[in-house]
């Protein structure tokens, strides 16, 4: 499905996101299948936002949007074991993917970036907060929470706005989402690459560590 300028402006006056009415629309994709490890690794267009060592045996890579509940329940549940216990141990790098299904998504992640500024354990702990205030600031006036969130993490008023219109940087989330809808087949979120195999919704850390411990002995 393609968000023409005309509905996407209109959305985004019904929501309250009117800061983001000159953004140029964002594409969504639906397709379905698996692709391999050097696919899912490949450069795109925003920095990989990454915790753990590069050179890892194990490379995760979610796919989320910031307004899925089935997103915000992984990272309360789940993440933090997988990170306890695989990230902060080396044996993980985990890299996180915005895959946005609505605008407000799409804000929430511009949001994170340009309050992280290329800083991934920032990035990880703005989204956390994301995560767990998704009641607040996806079913409320969207705008002002999100500018409220900025302001507490050291952004001014006019440097949420100016991030809430930066076209560039909508531009390089959409054209990444392009690239993982088209080319790595993500539909839905979340999704997750276990060094290049897809698993598709929202496991439980046991599945993950089903997974991951054999690759380890490998």
């Amino acid at each position: 499905m393609i968000i023409t300028r005309r509905a996407f402006t209109t959305m985004l006056s019904l929501t309250g996101l009117a800061a983001l009415a000159g953004l140029s629309p964002l594409r969504l994709f639906t397709e379905a299948m698996a692709q391999s490890a050097a696919d899912v690794a490949k450069p795109v267009s925003l920095p990989d936002m990454a915790l753990g060592p590069e050179n890892a045996p194990v490379t995760i890579t979610e796919f989320a949007s910031m307004t899925c509940p089935h997103c915000a329940a992984f990272n309360e549940q789940v993440f933090p074991k997988i990170k306890s216990e695989y990230i902060d141990t080396g044996k993980v790098r985990y890299i996180f993917r915005e895959f946005p299904l609505d605008i407000k998504a799409a804000a929430g992640s511009m949001l994170s970036r340009c309050i992280a500024n290329g800083d991934a354990p920032k990035y990880f702990a703005v989204t956390d907060m994301l995560f767990r205030s998704q009641n607040d600031w996806v079913t409320k006036n969207t705008t002002e929470t999100l500018t409220r969130i900025g302001k507490q993490a050291g952004l001014s008023q006019q440097q949420v706005e100016a991030c809430l219109k930066d076209q560039a940087l909508l531009d390089k989330i959409a054209a990444d989402q392009k690239y993982a809808s088209e080319v790595l087949k993500v539909d839905s979120t979340p999704t997750f690459f276990i060094n290049g195999e897809k698993i598709k919704g929202e496991a439980s850390f046991e599945e993950f560590a089903k997974k991951i411990n054999p690759l380890l002995k490998s």
